[in-house]
């Protein structure tokens, strides 16, 4: 699997926006900084939908001691987590 850090960050963004869009909220300001739970953009729901996708797209377990807001909490946090945990 290519794990190329942009194209991992486009994906994650783009199911924020889908994810907000159905919550009638546009996300397609969000950046790759920003605390995904603190923007307001997505419901407990969204988040659980957003972490099930990510570890679905990337074949990927998520421990329970490892989902937290420093792993999962924005793009870049996610997507460097995903970078450190995946072999290359």
């Amino acid at each position: 699997m290519n794990l190329n850090p942009d194209q991992i960050k486009a994906a994650i963004r783009a199911k924020v926006i889908e994810l907000a869009k159905a919550l009638d909220m546009d996300a397609s300001g969000v950046t790759d900084d920003d605390i995904l739970p603190a923007t307001g953009l997505l419901d407990s729901g969204a988040i659980l939908e957003l972490v099930v996708w990510f570890e679905a797209s990337y074949d990927f377990r998520i421990k329970q001691e490892d989902m937290n807001i420093d792993n999962l909490g924005s793009i870049n946090a996610m997507t460097n987590f995903l970078l450190s945990s995946k072999p290359a």
